[in-house]
């Protein structure tokens, strides 16, 4: 692992891992602890300004170039100001449920979902933990694994259903 490929990256490349990182911890802190306290808040709109500050800053990182400067991994920008947007328009019209909905769909895919396929060979990321050297093999385990605990979080935070009644 050498942090070297983040470090000499351009600026836009560094704010945007760096603030995906923070964002990745501190939406699990929001997540998985008590709703509604002032820390969730506190925290909660910390999240919120790393996520716009990690989609803005991914418009500018144009290294994979398919339509002009964008590819198609650029639409989740728009899908993460989307759930954003709408995770806090429902919390202002006290929908939690729609806002928890919404932050946590906007968590997943936006940060686990995509967060796995930064670990491809070629993908700066994989530089960082494997080495740029390391070819396919451990994005084969590494992706996989990624993607079974996106799997394991997502399970976790749905909501439960109560026992089932049988009809007699």
């Amino acid at each position: 692992m050498s942090l070297t490929p983040l470090l000499t990256a351009p600026p836009a490349i560094i704010l945007h891992a760096g603030c995906a990182i923070l964002a990745m911890l501190i939406g699990a802190v929001v997540l998985f602890r008590r709703k509604g306290t002032p820390l969730h808040k506190a925290l909660g709109r910390i999240w919120v300004v790393l996520m716009l500050i990690v989609a803005t800053s991914a418009l500018f990182i144009n290294e994979i170039r398919m339509f002009g400067p964008f590819s198609p991994i650029h639409l989740l920008v728009l899908v993460t100001y989307a759930g954003i947007g709408n995770g806090l328009w429902q919390i202002r019209h006290r929908n939690i449920a729609g806002h928890k909905a919404s932050m946590q769909a906007t968590y997943i895919g936006a940060l686990l979902l995509a967060g796995a396929f930064t670990l491809m060979p070629g993908r700066r990321m994989h530089d960082v933990l494997f080495g740029a050297d390391s070819g396919w093999m451990p994005s084969l385990i590494a992706i996989p694994l990624a993607l079974v605990a996106t799997a394991l979080i997502w399970h976790r935070l749905m909501p439960r259903r109560g026992p089932r009644t049988v009809l007699r």
